[in-house]
């Protein structure tokens, strides 16, 4: 009998089922970090994780690996998002790491101020489909989804630097940049990381939109969001 297919989670949908277990969602993936003291000992950390996603792990998870700690990615390859299989995938990936003796936590590290993160880079653009081709070609980096559209947002196809996407503009702004920095933070880190910046000389510019992003500027102006998953879909 054929397999069912995946189902694509919803962001709240997807972020409630791994909370517990020390999972969280960023931009269309579950991530999760397990402090280890050593390579040896994160290899054997990656080796569990893989045994538990069994054939699905090819196309489905991805690791980094360091001296101090994992970080553990799930994601349909396919489906460029988070399905069913990969909440179930976070619940026996956690179940191995803990036969180790070991946890998945969303604190790299165990300490609050390295939380999970992923970083983005959005360029604001008058006319998207004609600057897209030159990002993606200095970058080296692919089309996030196939078929891609033209104003689709562009990947390092080794997922180690940041996505870039495109801000449609409808008038030109000379007043402001025109690239900033989208920092991705879980959910429950937010607030924290949004003090930190203000208590090194940054200020508030922007809060319509939380708890989707906000808007914080540096010193001279340069901007840069602060977003998390919340706001963006109607419950």
């Amino acid at each position: 009998m054929a397999a069912e297919p995946e189902r694509v989670l919803r962001m709240r949908e997807a972020s409630e089922a791994v909370e517990a277990i020390g999972w969280r969602y960023l931009l269309g993936t579950l991530r999760t970090a397990v402090a280890v003291t050593s390579l040896a000992q994160a290899s054997t950390v990656v080796a569990k994780a893989v045994e538990a996603c069994g054939s699905d792990a090819d196309r489905h998870l991805w690791c980094d690996v360091r001296a101090a700690e994992v970080v553990l990615v799930l994601q349909s390859l396919d489906a460029a998002a988070v399905t069913d299989l990969d909440a179930a995938l976070a619940g026996r990936v956690s179940l191995a790491v803990r036969e180790l003796g070991l946890v998945t936590s969303p604190e790299a590290g165990g300490e609050a101020s390295r939380a999970l993160q992923l970083v983005e880079i959005a360029v604001d653009a008058m006319d998207i489909p004609a600057v897209r081709p030159f990002w993606k070609a200095v970058f080296a980096y692919e089309d996030e989804v196939l078929p891609a559209g033209p104003t689709d947002a562009l990947v390092d196809p080794r997922r180690q630097g940041p996505a870039i996407w495109f801000q449609q503009m409808d008038a030109p702004r000379p007043q402001r940049n025109r690239i900033h920095f989208d920092i991705c933070v879980p959910h429950d880190q937010s607030q924290r990381r949004i003090a930190a910046g203000l208590a090194a000389g940054g200020r508030l510019t922007y809060d319509a939109e939380a708890p989707a992003f906000w808007v914080l500027a540096d010193p001279e102006g340069n901007e840069v969001c602060i977003t998390t998953w919340q706001g963006r879909q109607p419950d």
